[in-house]
């Protein structure tokens, strides 16, 4: 049981990951698909950053500079992607659905370039992102369930923490919630919903790309074997299952973890239904929304104005 809630939550920050960033992204009324692409491209960067970088410096790499290229690589490259949609989206006024579609698209392909460029083993790095508190065994389950985890995987909590008080505490959230629920009132009160909009979607993105890194890196312990656009899918209907709050996505993708290799720890399933059990977090998202929907409080949906372009003009 304890190895199966670790393997739950090593899993889970990965979804966190894309979650956190698509729901910043969400809050300003940008409705970005191409999550699933935004974490192929994270992973595209960091892998390939780091693979520069221990290239260049041989048997001499730092294990701080080693995680913090691939770190800040990872996040850049979302970025940019967040980038991209922004500017198609807001300054070209392209459609929201369609271009995270294609982003998408784009990301896979990029990442299927990279695994080919750089080859698929990063075990030595993946060293320096699982390395655990050394006192960790000495304290028996506790320690292995809470204390045994990589520095990616204490970052996706600080990161949805943090996203969490700054959404529901702060002036920037205010705006940043007021910008997706209505941008001709927030634009008449003098907020710069362009602004807000590029930025949210920009960091969005840069967070969602640690997801990517963080399987490869963590969960899989560098062996890039495949791509990971399936959980940018999942990262989305985590946002609905915790009905587009951070703090809640932390216990969501726990347990989005936990359903999706629920199977690897049953004996005696076979692989097609392994392939059913992995269907299950998209199940709880349809029942979750289905109750969400019914009971229509305000708090539990989504922006009013989430997924429509906003054009001054039209005020």
């Amino acid at each position: 049981m304890i190895s199966f809630l670790v393997s739950a939550i090593r899993l889970g920050m990965v979804f966190l990951f894309g979650s956190t960033g698509e729901i910043i992204t969400e809050k300003s009324g940008h409705l970005n698909l191409g999550t699933p692409g935004v974490m192929c491209v994270g992973a595209s960067c960091g892998c390939f950053a780091e693979y520069l970088y221990l290239k260049q410096v041989g048997p001499y790499a730092s294990p701080f500079l080693a995680i913090l290229v691939a770190i800040v690589a990872t996040f850049i490259g979302g970025f940019l992607m967040g980038l991209l949609f922004s500017f198609l989206t807001v300054t070209l006024r392209a459609n929201q659905n369609v271009t995270g579609l294609a982003l998408t698209t784009l990301g896979i392909g990029i990442s299927d370039f990279m695994i080919a460029k750089t080859g698929t083993s990063f075990g030595r790095a993946s060293k320096y992102f699982t390395a655990s508190l050394p006192f960790a065994e000495d304290l028996g389950w506790f320690g292995k369930l809470f204390l045994s985890h990589g520095i990616l995987i204490y970052l996706a909590i600080a990161i949805a923490l943090i996203s969490s008080f700054i959404l529901s505490k702060t002036r920037i959230g205010l705006n940043l919630r007021s910008v997706g629920e209505n941008p001709a009132t927030a634009d008449a009160a003098g907020i710069n919903v362009s602004l807000y909009r590029y930025l949210a979607t920009c960091i969005g993105c840069g967070i969602s790309g640690l997801g990517g890194l963080t399987f490869i890196m963590d969960y899989l312990n560098g062996n890039w074997e495949y791509c990971i656009d399936a959980f940018g899918w999942l990262s989305i209907a985590l946002v609905i299952f915790t009905v587009w709050k951070p703090n809640l996505a932390i216990l969501g993708s726990i347990v989005f973890g936990a359903l999706y290799i629920a199977s690897s720890y049953i004996t005696g399933v076979s692989f097609a239904n392994k392939e059913l059990f992995k269907m299950l977090p998209y199940v709880v998202t349809i029942i979750v929304l289905i109750i969400t929907s019914m009971r229509n409080k305000k708090e539990n949906q989504p922006p009013a104005h989430l997924g429509l372009s906003y054009f001054r003009e039209e005020r």
